[in-house]
């Protein structure tokens, strides 16, 4: 019985056989793997995601006053960019004198008596760190030419 155990063992061993090299393949496409993976991946780890961000919800009074800020740090940025340019300031402009504003935590003061630049001073008042912004002022002359030979239609 072992001889023929034996034997029947080094008739299989003794047989040809093939084998090729395993080669790992990953599935994520961030690790080289299928980019066709990429959007299933994405939709079951965010169907497994727990966390979710504290939304807080603003009153309309908190609303509306960020409302007015937004609409007014508009109209200075679009005013100083008048102003540097040259171009016509309207009757209700920010610009008849040096301006100070105070948004959120901040203070803004607009300088403009400087007939060669706008400066702004961004002042945070629970730091009071100060951040200058100085914008030269870009006079036209009656050729249309701008300071510098830049062309301004």
């Amino acid at each position: 019985m072992q001889k023929r155990l034996l034997v029947s063992v080094l008739f299989l061993l003794s047989l040809p056989s093939q084998s090729s090299e395993l080669v790992y393949t990953p599935t994520n496409p961030s690790f080289g793997g299928n980019p066709i993976n990429g959007s299933f991946l994405l939709s079951k780890a965010q169907s497994q995601n727990k966390h979710k961000a504290p939304q807080l919800e603003k009153t309309y009074a908190d609303r509306f006053q960020e409302s007015l800020e937004r609409a007014y740090i508009n109209k200075m940025v679009r005013e100083i960019t008048d102003e540097a340019f040259g171009e016509n300031l309207p009757e209700d402009s920010i610009f008849g004198q040096d301006q100070t504003f105070v948004s959120g935590g901040y203070q803004i003061t607009i300088i403009t008596s400087d007939s060669d630049s706008i400066t702004v001073e961004l002042t945070n008042l629970e730091s009071s760190e100060t951040t200058i912004i100085v914008v030269p002022r870009f006079e036209t002359n009656g050729s249309g030419i701008g300071a510098g030979g830049i062309d301004f239609p």
